[in-house]
C-alpha cells in the first residue's frame, strides 16, 4: 500500500496474531514475534539490497514482527489489540529512544527490523501497564 504502510502492515498482522495467540497463547506469540524478526533480517536486507538500499516502504515484515511482540503480553480481547496497534503505530512513528538511535544508526536488515522491535517493547510495556491498571 503506498499511503501509510508501516499501519497497513501492523493491521495486516492483526488477524494473524489473534490465530497464533488463540493457538500457542503470549509466549507463543512472542515466540512467533523472534521468527519473524529473525526471518525479516535475511528478507529486509535482500529487499533493500534490490532496492538499492535504506528502509524501503514496501517492507513491512518489521512492522509484523513489533505488532505482534506487542500484543503477546494482553488477553486476546478486540479492544487491546485496538489498543496495541495505536501505541505501537505510536511508538513506531515517534521513535522514543532507543528507537530513535537504532533508526538512525543501525543499517541493514538488523537495522530495519531492531527499530521496530524497541518500539513495540515500549507499546506492549504501556500496553501490558494499562491493563494491570485497570485490572484486566
Amino acid at each position: 500500500m503506498p499511503k501509510a504502510p508501516g499501519s497497513w502492515g501492523s493491521a495486516a498482522a492483526l488477524p494473524l496474531a489473534w490465530l497464533i495467540h488463540g493457538w500457542l497463547e503470549g509466549p507463543g506469540l512472542a515466540i512467533a514475534a523472534l521468527f519473524i524478526f529473525l526471518i525479516g533480517i535475511w528478507a529486509a536486507q535482500a529487499y533493500a539490497d534490490a532496492a538499492g538500499g535504506g528502509d524501503p516502504a514496501p517492507v513491512v515484515i518489521d512492522e509484523v514482527a513489533g505488532q505482534m511482540l506487542t500484543l503477546s503480553v494482553v488477553p486476546t480481547e478486540l479492544w487491546l489489540y485496538g489498543a496495541g496497534f495505536i501505541l505501537f503505530r505510536l511508538a513506531d512513528i515517534w521513535k522514543p529512544w532507543p528507537v530513535s538511535w537504532a533508526d538512525r544508526t543501525i543499517k541493514g536488515g538488523l537495522g530495519i527490523m531492531l527499530d521496530d522491535i524497541l518500539a513495540a517493547i515500549y507499546a506492549g510495556a504501556l500496553l501490558f501497564a494499562l491493563t494491570r491498571l485497570i485490572g484486566v
